[in-house]
């Protein structure tokens, strides 16, 4: 099942070769939920799934709970009359400045759907910044949201720093991380689709986490750009390269394959 939102860099490509590497468990743990390509095609009992964008969070927490009419709600803004540059300028600014958690959970589906390139990006001040992506009849994703809400009973949402989500793992859980990823070169920075972004330091700091986690009997999957940081970072992992075939510009017909990595923490022991 596709996630109901359009996501750069959402896994639901390489799911296969992701479901194939994680180890069983009884809770699957992402501190990085993004879309939840994962959790939507996986099987565990049950879901801790993080995110550090709490409209995101709040989108997710909100269909859960309401289902159905929610769904409807998020499906009126869905129309021709909408679906032009006016319009959506001026939903952009009403989910700015809107204090209504509904309202803006909504309006996220439809500045999804109907802005640049899905992204979901902020600028410092944390107003959403995406331009209007000028599509012809943007898709409302009506059984992807239900698919998502039906799940999402097993699931419980956190707003949290991947830190804290991390220091809470239990015996039994799965962790897969899909952090933002290590730019391919200096120069690139397509990969930071919040403020702040995410630096070489948090790259180092999760990959001590995940060994720690390891080292007391709980596997922690991550993804990321196939580079030579990631290969020092990630050289007590068991390492899977892969090349994924993905958007590399805002050139929406310049598609390259792109190295990534699949690393996985898991050394078996359990904490004395």
């Amino acid at each position: 099942m596709r996630p109901f939102l359009k996501w750069p860099g959402s896994k639901y490509r390489i799911v296969d070769a992701i479901k194939a590497r994680l180890p069983e468990g009884n809770r699957l743990v992402e501190p990085f939920v993004g879309s939840g390509a994962v959790f939507l095609n996986t099987d565990y009992n049950r879901y801790l799934l993080n995110d550090n964008n709490p409209d995101l969070i709040n989108l997710y927490r909100i269909l859960k709970k309401e289902g159905e009419p929610f769904i409807q709600f998020c499906r009126t803004f869905f129309t021709p009359e909408n679906n032009s540059a006016t319009k959506y300028y001026e939903f952009r600014h009403l989910f700015n400045t809107t204090d209504d958690r509904r309202l803006k959970s909504a309006l996220l589906v439809y500045l999804n759907r109907h802005g640049f390139n899905g992204l979901i990006r902020y600028n410092l001040q944390h107003e959403f910044n995406v331009p209007f992506g000028e599509y012809k009849k943007p898709y409302f994703p009506l059984e992807e949201m239900r698919f998502f809400w039906k799940k999402s009973k097993k699931a419980t949402f956190t707003c949290r720093d991947f830190t804290v989500t991390m220091s809470r793992a239990k015996k039994g859980d799965v962790f897969y991380c899909d952090p933002p990823y290590v730019p391919l070169s200096a120069t690139s920075n397509f990969t930071s689709y919040s403020a702040g972004g995410f630096s070489l330091a948090q790259q180092a700091k999760l990959a001590e986490l995940a060994e720690k986690l390891s080292g007391k009997g709980i596997p922690v999957l991550i993804s990321n750009h196939d580079t030579a940081f990631t290969a020092v970072t990630y050289q007590n992992a068991e390492v899977s390269h892969l090349q994924v075939r993905r958007f590399i510009s805002c050139d929406g017909d310049n598609r390259n394959e792109v190295g990534e990595v699949l690393a996985l923490f898991n050394s078996g022991e359990e904490a004395i």
